[in-house]
């Protein structure tokens, strides 16, 4: 006489979900089947695969959107490294920065929410900077970037106003093929260096989760960038805020 077949928990169903996205079964950004539907299909209660949709939602591979059902959201995370800021990197096959290029080579579209205003910056900006600070003396261009319709990254970039001020920098349209570094290339002020900080795991402050369309309780990543050129004047600062499960960190470095 057979066993009965063992029926799946929660975690199990979870498991297979994930385990399907990743095999693109359910691609980024498409809506996967209802509750009821997924129900019949591991013959499994609808509360259990509640339970298990509530699973995923909290490790950011799903994410519920009123009116349009459930959202895959999980996308294969994308390498942080040096090589991303070469100018090759940046322009590829026509890109607008190097967050074009990574997107484009996934398969997805990438998309530019893009402000644009004169501003007092941070103090931390305005040391990096060598500005005044408590002055309105920078450009700042700050950008929601979407693949596919995600938000996977918050950009803020920084500039002195006397080098930024009324050149493309200024414009709000994605129009800056190769992205900031090239404009400001082609500005003279070609940048040879760049320091970074990275804090590898924090929580989202409320506005951070609201663009980024998380949960209180995913953590980020939070990067802070200072380009310099060849007499070693910081001409950019970027700090980018970006869900911790979207990025992988990679540096090189010479050992003594």
């Amino acid at each position: 006489m057979q066993n009965p077949p063992q029926k799946l928990g929660f975690r199990e169903i979870a498991a297979t979900i994930r385990r399907e996205i990743v095999d693109g079964r359910y691609p980024p950004s498409t809506v996967l089947p209802p509750e009821p539907e997924l129900a019949r299909l591991y013959g499994a209660s609808r509360s259990l695969v509640n339970r298990a949709m509530g699973l995923l939602a909290a490790e950011g591979v799903i994410r519920p959107r009123q009116g349009r059902g459930t959202i895959v959201t999980w996308l294969p995370p994308m390498v942080h490294s040096a090589a991303r800021y070469s100018r090759t990197a940046r322009e590829h096959q026509g890109a607008r920065g190097a967050f074009d290029g990574e997107v484009r080579a996934l398969g997805l579209e990438p998309q530019h929410e893009i402000t644009v205003e004169r501003a007092e910056p941070p103090i931390e900006v305005a040391d990096a900077l060598g500005v005044a600070r408590g002055e309105v003396n920078c450009l700042v261009r700050r950008r929601r970037l979407l693949a596919s319709g995600i938000p996977v990254r918050l950009n803020a970039s920084w500039f002195p106003l006397e080098i930024a001020a009324d050149t493309v920098l200024e414009e709000p349209a994605p129009v800056i093929q190769g992205g900031v570094k090239t404009a400001l290339t082609d500005l003279g002020f070609p940048q040879v260096s760049a320091h970074e900080r990275i804090i590898p795991s924090r929580l989202p402050t409320d506005a951070e989760a609201a663009l980024l369309e998380i949960s209180l309780e995913r953590t980020v990543t939070e990067i802070f960038h200072v380009g310099q050129t060849a007499d070693e004047r910081a001409v950019e600062v970027t700090t980018t805020v970006a869900p911790a499960h979207y990025l992988v960190i990679e540096h090189d470095f010479p050992l003594a």
